[in-house]
């Protein structure tokens, strides 16, 4: 982990160009899952298995995993404040404006939601998850939605998984001033 807090310092690096401290944010968040589904997951099966022993430093493995846990959520805040309180301000200062369906107004909110329709919605693919169907298979670093879903005739609630497709880019312009969004924002939001 002290190698993905190097990377995360880059991102905090103020005397780096702005693209370069995003691009060490998002880095750190890739370097973190892989580290998870490969070392983190290891840790996990040896625990689960009875053969996992003492590490060099002497802990437990279910000491150094509390610890991964504990060090992981430092981490990941300061990376989130950083990038809430540095990095987002500083692209919105030079023009790219990163927004949520929340803070879009209504003509944006309907360019979004026909762009939803056309673009979006036809390459979705909800699973349900109730007694019937178990919880979907989540492939690793892919991008997934929890989401509830309301039945047009019968008008019940249902639980799903929606994936979202690598296909689709990871920012949608919302118009010509430079204001964008996740697709993930808009597939919840609709």
């Amino acid at each position: 982990m002290a190698f993905d807090e190097r990377v995360l310092e880059q991102s905090e690096d103020l005397d780096l160009p702005l693209l370069e401290r995003a691009w060490f944010s998002a880095i750190f968040s890739s370097n973190l899952d892989e580290f998870y589904m490969v070392r983190v997951a290891g840790l996990k099966r040896r625990i689960a298995a009875g053969i996992a022993k003492a590490s060099a430093s002497g802990l437990e493995p279910r000491q150094v995993l509390e610890g991964i846990q504990t060090r992981t959520r430092e981490l990941t805040a300061r990376q989130a404040r950083d990038f809430q309180e540095e990095i987002l301000p500083a692209l919105d200062a030079e023009g790219i404006h990163l927004r949520h369906w929340e803070a879009l107004d209504d003509q944006q909110r309907e360019r979004m939601t026909a762009y939803f329709r056309r673009q979006i919605f036809p390459v979705l693919t909800p699973l349900a998850v109730d007694p019937s169907h178990p919880f979907p298979y989540i492939s690793g670093l892919s991008l997934n939605l929890a989401v509830v879903v309301r039945n047009p005739v019968t008008r019940k609630l249902h639980f799903a998984r929606v994936k979202v497709p690598q296909s689709l880019p990871r920012v949608i312009n919302i118009d010509t001033a430079g204001r964008g969004g996740a697709p993930e924002d808009f597939v919840g939001a609709e």
